[in-house]
């Protein structure tokens, strides 16, 4: 049987959170060098490979999660030990890793980053930009912050807040409209269009809000956007009239199966206060 300690898994733990040898690396203060060995000694060491090898990073294998479960239980139970050691105080360290949509991305989500950063300088932070879903049962990400009539059966969280959409142009008066394409069509605005807007009055199509503001205020047509996109783009007019009020929950959730690290719980628990601060904005 293999004696493990902590310092072993830290690094290993470490790759699967960042999905970089180098930003593992950073955070662990070592060379990658260091990281590459020790990740490469533990899998040597239980002959087995934890983490696929792509342009992109390091990608935790899918059959390997519950190694990641367990060093994640191990982490929480040695922060456990440091707090009472320490006599009941609790320091934030290691990194979470966030996915949400471009939009609350690019909006939203850097003033929460910015205020967190300020209370728990040790805490990393990583932003996943992406309108798919990313898959949070193979580790590419501890919390997901989701636009979404209801979660996945796979996925548990709590509502923050209300995120409102209405139509845009730049002249009242157009008729063409600017359609939803990809993950874009499983959004409330894309099930609004798809209901009441017929395929010939749509010109140009798009996968990111982020990128039919663009094309709206170029005045290539009207365009569905989240109002906190909307709003704040003086080169749009908000259109009422054309749609119902529409909104739709806000989630801040986590994979049913994650192991939910102290760091975790933190950064979900401020989140969701931080959303709620911010209904005027989004709402």
């Amino acid at each position: 049987m293999h004696n493990e300690n902590w310092d072993d898994l830290r690094y290993v733990l470490a790759v699967a959170e960042t999905g970089s040898v180098l930003q593992a690396a950073k955070h662990l203060g070592v060379n990658h060098a260091t990281v590459l060995r020790r990740v490469g000694a533990f899998e040597d060491r239980h002959g087995t490979v934890l983490f696929e090898r792509t342009s992109q990073g390091y990608q935790l294998l899918a059959d390997c999660t519950h190694v990641i479960r367990a060093a994640h239980a191990a982490e929480v139970a040695m922060q456990e030990v440091h707090r009472l050691a320490s006599g009941g105080r609790l320091t934030l360290q290691g990194t979470v890793r966030v996915t949400s949509t471009d939009t609350l991305c690019r909006a939203v989500l850097p003033g929460f980053v910015d205020a967190l950063q300020v209370e728990e300088q040790d805490l990393a932070i990583t932003l996943l930009s992406s309108n798919t879903h990313l898959d949070l049962s193979r580790e590419q990400a501890s919390i997901a912050v989701r636009p979404s009539a209801r979660l996945p059966e796979d996925m548990v969280g709590q509502i923050a807040t209300e995120l409102a959409f209405a139509a845009y142009a730049v002249d009242p008066a157009q008729t063409k409209w600017l359609g939803l394409t990809g993950p874009l069509t499983r959004s409330i605005a894309g099930a609004w269009m798809d209901a009441n807007v017929p395929v010939d009055q749509i010109t140009i199509a798009a996968d990111s809000f982020l990128t039919l503001q663009e094309m709206a205020a170029v005045g290539r047509g009207i365009a569905v956007l989240p109002c906190f996109v909307g709003d704040r783009d003086d080169r749009l007019l908000k259109l009422p009239y054309i749609m119902p009020p529409m909104t739709v929950p806000l989630w801040v959730a986590q994979h049913v199966d994650a192991i939910e690290t102290q760091q975790m719980r933190a950064v979900k628990m401020r989140l969701i206060r931080f959303l709620a601060e911010q209904r005027d904005l989004v709402g």
